[in-house]
């Protein structure tokens, strides 16, 4: 692929204080508090709480979620992420199950499922996320289903085992850029492996769409987010979320700058220019961003009418 004329970059601020646009306020409204109470009743654990992610009214209010699988313990110590690490449970086989009844009393439109990592399991919880997408699919017919993947040591057989379920769209994040993910990720995830993972499922004969996110602020430059972009891009990757890196406590890694919307804007122009079918980029957007998913949606309904027209 050519590479494109470069796009200028607003200059980069070196303040480390949150500035106000990364304010947000409180969350409220009637669909958030329908969806709040069914998570609370239902126990079911989502990311939107777990990670206290901004965009929690818009997205409970409009009819997305992001679902978390096989518990809230990761085997794997990454620098940015404040789950819990160490030896995890055994897997709840009635997970999957419990997981599509909550989300058909929820109605939702869209539901993004994850996991924390489970190197633990023989496939690290492929089969497991394979359930999840069938008795979602058979549970809520008309819910798009996103699944946010491990790398699962990049293991062909158990990547297939997810793709075989067809989710409409998969994910798998690659983080950040080359050289810092040796500082940002666990020392088993790997900027190459996250690659193959994405290519791999691009390839698979589902035809399935592929996503995958960054997050900047963590010292990183402009010519290595541009590489990260087109990394991707090769890889097959469809959709692109660009968000900043916010310091989860003290023991995280801190912040190293703060990216304005200008930046940002400008990120975007940059990655399109790469040619994904959707780049959502901005201060709060995190790798389950509701406009992201809107396109999504906007998109497969666009298909569903071309194959019966």
């Amino acid at each position: 692929m050519a590479t494109p004329d470069r796009f200028p970059l607003p200059q980069v601020s070196e303040s480390t204080r949150k500035p106000e646009w990364l304010k947000v306020r409180l969350p409220h409204g009637e669909g958030y508090e329908r969806v709040k109470a069914i998570v609370k009743r239902t126990k079911l654990s989502t990311v939107c709480e777990e990670a206290r992610c901004p965009n929690i009214a818009e997205c409970w209010g409009g009819g997305t979620a992001t679902v978390m699988l096989m518990g809230e313990v990761c085997t794997r110590a990454c620098r940015f992420c404040h789950v819990k690490v160490g030896a995890p449970p055994p897997l709840d086989p009635m997970e999957p199950v419990h997981l599509a009844q909550a989300v058909r009393e929820m109605d939702l439109e869209y539901i993004v499922v994850t996991s924390v990592n489970r190197d633990d399991r023989p496939d690290g919880g492929a089969s497991h996320f394979a359930l999840a997408i069938r008795e979602l699919r058979r549970e809520s017919p008309k819910t798009i289903v996103e699944v946010l993947i491990p790398d699962f040591k990049g293991v062909e057989k158990d990547l297939a085992t997810v793709a075989e379920a067809r989710p409409h769209v998969v994910a798998h994040n690659v983080e950040t850029i080359e050289r810092l993910t040796p500082t940002v990720r666990d020392r088993r995830a790997g900027y190459r492996q996250s690659l193959r993972v994405l290519e791999y499922l691009k390839r698979r004969p589902e035809g399935l769409y592929t996503k995958s996110s960054v997050m900047v602020g963590l010292g990183e430059t402009d010519a290595e987010l541009e590489q990260t972009f087109k990394d991707l891009r090769e890889a097959g990757v469809d959709v692109l979320t660009l968000g900043q890196y916010l310091q989860p406590s003290q023991y995280h890694l801190r912040v190293e700058r703060f990216v304005t919307p200008a930046q940002f804007q400008a990120y975007k122009t940059l990655a399109e220019s790469y040619g994904f079918l959707y780049v959502a980029s901005g201060p709060l957007v995190r790798s389950s961003y509701r406009a992201a998913e809107f396109f999504m949606k906007g998109l497969m309904e666009r298909e569903r009418l071309e194959r019966i027209g």
